[in-house]
């Protein structure tokens, strides 16, 4: 009776029967009181995101799964003591860590989130040592700041442990005296149900407190007993079934209101869709949240500054000082000219190629009744040369039962030596990926970008890589780029909201109200729990300058999941676009409680300080920023600010240089450096900034009022009258037209008397 009913729950789990698990595992317990299955209703509770319900029936339970389970609900309730506790006993100061790689992974954001950093990475290196695919670990490294070499992780003793891990599950599968039917039967749920057998709700609470890659081994350490009562196992490492719907080239149908849209007819050839995404959409690389340099691609503005500073990882180009006497200086929003790109689009040529059946080359998966033809996509890259089936690791690897049927007399010979070259081709996939999100959370961008050009193109065309390909382009702040990139991401996985909350904020720089509207809807309609979902709403909403609206929003996004850093970071961006300095510092603050590596929060708190003259602590902030992204040219520029307001120039001079050089298309770092030099009384090497920079932007009236000060200063009044004349012309701020008019008014009055007056 034991074994059929703890079957009957297994299977429940596995087509996502949650109720129906939870009522015949209640049966189960009532009949067989053991602490093992007291672990797989509480399994069953936390698969229906009841982790209130796990917490209360295995709470004083001392099994090594049952303290697993236990630590994981707790974290779910953001009851990190307890969970804490319950991975380390204190009591047993050695005891340990249940659930190897998974718990080692849970202990490590435990300690992450009670700000313990090198407690934190030590355990997610402890998870990667013992389980060399355990990913999110290794992301939560990157992110960390902590992360090795991908060559170095994901090296030959990486696969040497995945050989032997495979071999030794693979040994024991075989030794089991049933039919390979029954074997695939239970193969799928002989784990438990992992973060593909959870609802959409349960998926997105998970994704929320980021434990979407902890393995869900539910149900304890009870053995599922088969139909003939032998006890089951399988490969840990069986290569999945791919889905129909990743296998064709049908595009993607339309989104559906939260459920997964039906999995097209792989019989219906179109030669020019893209492929989809064979990324699992739950498992997410942490969100990073990027500064907002949009606003900083134009000078502009008053002459002397726009309103508050735009949005974040909009690094807001609002809101600068000029230490100049006679006024205060800010970027603001400038002529369209100057915010606009050059170039086409740079990812036409590589992402999406055209698809191309081969029909030379198939394979065929026993899962599937009917067999389809694998796809292998055309790579026109250049340099890339791993575009065959056999790179992939699933693109010629059957499950061990299947082997184990088709060839039962040297299946050990075979296995051992798929399992070598399997392991190996896992390794250089990771190796690639591992070391292009590496450089990508080091904010070496450009290299990152260089990397993921090596992946295969079938990975490279999936939802994830393209979506990290978006973000680097928004961090090089080449937002068309960007939006090609999110755009292709979206393409291929239409399901996923792997970074649309930054693809919203590229929109939201571009000024494209219209396509960001349609997204933003588009997202609630898929998954109006999301907190990317709200967060593309806030966009849509300040980009029509309803701050207070863009608020609640954003505020909502924080609601649904109050450890999503980028959305603390965009309340704070609101609420100084409102001037409320206070909640303001408080939202970036809270930011940076969450992921102390988020400079956009550093960004916004020196941003505040500024205009508020407290340039000491503006100074440090503006450094803190810097130390974590060495790469970006806003933040340079505005450390330089501050540098140049405490009246440290020399300082100011070197850093506006290294500004300019990172990124020569900001214009923001020329004309600051020619305010340092103004101010230095240096009059001609300023002039000969600002005639450079009016050949980048020709039409930004700030440069001309700049210069024509330097002329009344050399008592050029002709000249200095017609680069008035001409910043008058193009139309500037309303502030700035009262300040060059009353520079004109006064264009006869000597300096000295001008400062009296």
């Amino acid at each position: 009776m034991e074994a059929i009913l703890t079957d009957c729950v297994q299977n429940s789990l596995h087509h996502f029967m949650y109720r129906n698990a939870i009522f015949i595992c209640e049966r189960l317990c009532a009949e067989f009181p053991s602490e093992t299955n007291m672990q797989l209703l509480a399994g069953c509770y936390l698969h229906d995101n009841q982790s209130y319900a796990a917490y209360h029936i295995l709470k004083g339970m001392q099994m090594a799964q049952s303290r697993y389970l236990f630590a994981l609900s707790c974290f779910q309730m953001d009851l990190l003591k307890e969970a804490e506790a319950a991975l380390c006993p204190a009591n047993e100061p050695g005891a340990e860590i249940p659930n190897g790689a998974a718990g080692h992974y849970l202990l490590g954001l435990i300690y992450r989130y009670t700000d313990r950093r090198k407690s934190a990475v030590h355990h997610f290196k402890q998870a990667l040592s013992v389980d060399p695919l355990m990913w999110a670990a290794y992301e939560e490294l990157c992110v960390l700041g902590a992360a090795e070499e991908a060559t170095a992780v994901f090296g030959d003793a990486a696969a040497l442990c995945i050989q032997k891990q495979y071999l030794s599950h693979g040994s024991a599968s075989q030794s089991l005296n049933m039919p390979n039917e029954d074997r695939s039967a239970v193969s799928a749920r002989n784990f438990g149900p992992g973060p593909d057998d959870a609802s959409p709700r349960q998926l997105k609470h998970m994704q929320g407190n980021n434990l979407r890659d902890i393995p869900g081994n539910y149900h304890g350490a009870a053995a599922v007993q088969s139909s003939n009562g032998g006890s089951s196992n399988i490969s840990f490492y069986n290569t999945p079934s791919p889905m129909v719907s990743q296998l064709s080239g049908v595009a993607p149908p339309p989104l559906y209101r939260n459920v997964q849209p039906n999995v097209p007819n792989p019989s219906i050839p179109i030669a020019d869709s893209s492929p989809r995404s064979t990324v699992n959409s739950t498992i997410q690389a942490p969100r990073r949240k990027f500064v907002d340099e949009g606003k900083l691609r134009k000078i502009s503005g008053r002459l002397f500054s726009d309103s508050g500073p735009r949005r974040s990882t909009r690094l807001s180009g609002d809101g600068g000082a000029n230490a100049n006497v006679s006024a205060t200086m800010a970027v603001g929003n400038g002529t369209s000219n100057s915010s606009k790109y050059f170039g086409g689009s740079k990812l036409s040529s590589m992402a999406f190629r055209a698809v191309t059946v081969r029909k030379g080359q198939s394979w065929t998966n026993e899962n599937i009744d009917e067999g389809i033809r694998n796809e292998n996509f055309d790579d026109s890259r250049s340099n890339s040369t791993l575009t065959t089936s056999s790179s992939s690791p699933s693109g010629d690897t059957r499950s061990l039962e299947q082997e184990g049927a088709v060839i039962p007399i040297n299946a050990d010979i075979m296995n051992g030596s798929r399992s070598i070259s399997g392991a190996s081709e896992i390794m250089d996939l990771l190796r690639t990926l591992g070391e292009g999100y590496r450089l990508s959370c080091m904010y070496r961008c450009q290299e990152a970008l260089d990397v993921y050009l090596k992946l295969p193109q079938k990975h490279y065309n999936t939802g994830w890589v393209l979506s990290q390909v978006g973000k680097a382009y928004f961090e090089l702040v080449d937002y068309l780029e960007a939006d090609w990139a999110f755009s292709l991401a979206r393409q291929a996985s239409p399901y996923s909201l792997e970074g649309m909350d930054m693809y919203s904020t590229v929109l939201y720089h571009l000024k494209e109200d219209m396509k960001l509207s349609y997204l933003a809807q588009e997202l609630i309609s898929t998954d109006r729990l999301a907190p990317e979902s709200w967060c593309a709403m806030g966009n849509c909403y300040s980009l029509q300058k309803d701050h207070e609206t863009a608020l609640r929003n954003f505020q909502r996004s924080v609601q649904l999941n109050p450890r999503f850093a980028y959305a603390h970071t965009l309340c704070g961006h609101e609420y100084v676009a409102l001037e409320d300095f206070d909640n303001g510092i408080k939202s970036y603050q809270s930011a940076l409680r969450v992921d102390t590596r988020h400079y956009n929060s550093w960004y916004g708190l020196g941003m505040i300080y500024l205009r508020q003259e407290k340039y000491e602590f503006s100074e440090h902030h503006f450094r803190m920023a810097f130390q974590i992204n060495p790469y970006s040219s806003v933040i340079m520029c505005y450390l330089g600010i501050a540098l140049h307001v405490l009246k440290r120039n020399d300082e100011a001079l070197v850093i506006m240089e290294k500004a300019i050089l990172a990124d020569k298309k900001n214009p923001l770092p020329m004309y600051q450096k020619a305010n340092i030099l103004v101010s230095l009384e240096k009059f001609d090497e300023a002039l000969e900034v600002l005639e450079e920079l009016k050949e980048y932007i020709p039409r930004e009236s700030s440069v001309f009022a700049l210069m024509g000060t330097i002329y009344k200063r050399h008592n050029m009044h002709e000249k200095a009258m017609l680069h008035f004349g001409l910043a008058l012309d193009l139309k500037p701020p309303a502030t700035d037209v009262a300040a060059i008019k009353s520079a004109i008014e006064k264009l006869h009055v000597p300096d000295e008397l001008e400062e009296e007056m």
